[in-house]
């Protein structure tokens, strides 16, 4: 169709051939497309780039030890859940770890945005350290948590005292990571105190001292919910050999285990000694000596001295014996020796008056009122206990002077019985 809008004759006799129109410009949809082909492979580099990335790491941890470290980073990071939870007062969910082979390089092209980097080093057990990288926005709120805030409102701008503060609550979460880790490979393992700094992902070239930005490394994503204010990721990162040997670590902790081992049998008994041959019977004694005891036979001596009931030579067998003598006892009260009795009888001594008692649940007591009746275990014009420091002393009854209650002692304790009492 020619610029006025007007069809040419060459366009009508193409439509009266059944043809299509003819473009006014041929070449002009090939340099068209030419464009637009650049641009998809343009498009496909990145993503042919990340794919070469990630299959070059294909070969550093099977699927075995990926699904190993995920089991790791599961179980440690519920029970470092468990301890931010105290400490921020609110509950706190860690789950779905993702366990993948990358390169610093390549994590931060992938989450260029600023980063709160936990370096913690292991000094017994494993030998390496690892990095636990936290969103700078996530931290601001675990901050504002850690200081008496409620989180809703948290500084964007992580000074000192909020990096402190969020210092030690990952201090303690990576403590609580020490711990399941030496329930799980059966070792101790303990760490130095965390490093904290806040590192920008886009700009920064170099992010840790312990990870370089070529060599792979092991990244572990988890998701971490805290009571509907974050909802984020975060990251654990560890060297290849310090992974590995995490591995290697629960699967030969397992395998380590000390099998219990079987029951002893017991000793067989000993075997049972032939009885002793009876003993010869002794001469007659006189009519005097029959009087006396049985002469004494001295024990049977070591293997090698003496045969059984032969009795040892110098050992007098007839020795007059007499039954003993005791003190009649006395039934005579004890006496008190009050002697220095004058030094404490200047000491106060408290005395009640205990009418009788009775035994009350706790819902009787709550409905007693003005003018309700408590009955008591004791008669009316029964003998009262009176009481000097909680012990009994003495019984008397109840009288009225001068408008005051009074006791008169009718039944008093023995003086032996009240210094036992008074002690």
């Amino acid at each position: 169709m020619s610029d006025d809008g007007k069809i040419s004759q060459a366009e009508i006799d193409a439509l009266l051939n059944g043809g299509a129109i003819p473009a006014a410009d041929d070449a002009a949809p090939a340099e068209d497309a030419a464009p637009a082909e650049a641009a998809e492979e343009a498009a496909a580099e990145p993503s042919a780039g990340s794919d070469s990335s990630s299959s070059q790491f294909d070969d550093v941890l099977t699927d075995v030890e990926k699904d190993a470290l995920g089991e790791i980073g599961n179980i440690s990071m519920g029970s470092a859940a468990t301890t931010l939870s105290v400490l921020l007062g609110h509950k706190v969910n860690i789950t779905t770890p993702s366990v993948s082979v990358s390169s610093m390089s390549i994590i931060q092209e992938k989450y260029p945005m600023p980063y709160l980097i936990v370096e913690v080093g292991y000094t017994i057990g494993i030998d390496g350290n690892n990095v636990l990288a936290i969103q700078a926005q996530d931290a601001a709120i675990i901050a504002d948590l850690m200081m008496g805030g409620d989180g809703t409102n948290p500084d964007t701008e992580i000074n000192e005292i909020a990096m402190s503060a969020v210092g030690e609550s990952m201090n303690q979460m990576m403590g609580t990571v020490a711990t399941s880790l030496s329930t799980m490979f059966n070792k101790k393992i303990d760490i130095s105190p965390p490093k904290v700094n806040l590192i920008d992902f886009g700009s920064e070239d170099k992010i840790s001292e312990v990870l370089g930005q070529t060599e792979p490394i092991v990244c572990t994503s988890f998701r971490m919910e805290v009571d509907g204010l974050i909802d984020s990721e975060i990251m654990q990162i560890l060297p290849v050999e310090v992974a590995k040997e995490m591995v290697e670590s629960l699967t030969n902790g397992s395998a380590d285990e000390p099998e219990p081992e079987p029951a002893a049998a017991p000793p067989p008994p000993p075997p049972a000694a032939a009885p002793p041959p009876p003993a010869a019977a002794p001469p007659p004694m006189s009519a005097p000596a029959q009087q006396m005891a049985p002469p004494v036979m001295a024990p049977p001596p070591a293997a090698g001295g003496y045969g059984y009931g032969m009795p040892m030579q110098g050992v007098a067998s007839n020795i007059p014996v007499q039954p003993a003598q005791f003190t009649p006892l006395n039934m005579q009260p004890v006496q008190v020796n009050d002697a220095n009795i004058g030094l404490i009888l200047d000491v106060p001594l408290s005395v009640t008056v205990e009418l009788g008692r009775t035994n009350k649940s706790i819902k009787d007591i709550l409905e007693l009122t003005n003018g309700s009746i408590v009955e008591l275990d004791k008669l009316a014009g029964e003998p009262v206990d009176i009481n000097v420091n909680g012990k009994f002393l003495a019984k008397g009854e109840v009288v009225v002077i001068d408008e005051n209650f009074g006791v008169r002692i009718t039944e008093i304790a023995s003086p032996a019985e009240r210094a036992a009492k008074l002690q």
